[in-house]
């Protein structure tokens, strides 16, 4: 079975659609995390991208540490968590740029220590959800975003999209087609990409 089969059949048996936007899927990825189902998942993103030169994983705190710590790990290279806010201890060597999140109704700082990269870097940037934030950062830095790994992609969303027409190798384990409270539908790994609407629009229907 394909690692992109494997996720999709956990999110029908695990996951809740709670509306248009919103998909739960705390009791094994960003709650409680199953391990082993992570370890599957970050192999597959390893093998995915193994041909592209990278030199350090990506993610954003918190959902999205297991499986970039497991792609990491397949790829022997290091791991990065962007952080949502600032660390005091930073000094002021740091990218940031403010994201925003309809669905929580929040926004925040995201932010890397330039330590951490370099311009000679390829990264690959794994996420449970498709965030687009990121990638501002790692071209302030000048390094090469070299791939985008999702879990879940929400292909009814403008995200990926955006990614692709900016340039932007974007790999899904599973796409979603449409949410709808008690209602998953799931697109083919080789669907052609939607046009997508904002969170937003999504949110106000």
């Amino acid at each position: 079975m394909k690692k992109v089969k494997l996720l999709e059949e956990r999110i029908k048996k695990d996951g809740k659609a709670l509306g248009k936007t919103v998909l739960k899927v705390d009791s094994f990825i960003n709650h409680q995390v199953d391990s082993e189902f992570m370890d599957a998942l970050g192999k597959d993103f390893a093998e995915h991208f193994k041909d592209c030169g990278i030199t350090k994983v990506f993610t954003i705190e918190s959902s999205g540490i297991a499986p970039a710590l497991m792609t990491a790990k397949y790829l022997d290279v290091p791991m990065i968590i962007l952080k949502k806010q600032t660390s005091k201890i930073l000094n002021g060597k740091v990218y940031q740029t403010r994201v925003t999140s309809f669905t929580k109704g929040t926004s925040y700082e995201l932010t890397l220590y330039q330590d951490y990269i370099d311009p000679s870097d390829k990264v690959l940037l794994i996420d449970d959800f498709l965030a687009t934030g990121a990638s501002r950062l790692i071209k302030e830095s000048g390094a090469e975003l070299s791939g985008i790994g999702i879990l879940i992609e929400k292909s009814f969303q403008k995200g990926r999209k955006r990614l692709e027409d900016a340039g932007y190798y974007v790999y899904s384990q599973a796409r979603i087609g449409r949410l709808d409270k008690g209602v998953i539908e799931f697109l083919p790994e080789d669907a052609p990409v939607l046009e997508g609407v904002d969170e937003k629009e999504l949110l106000d229907k």
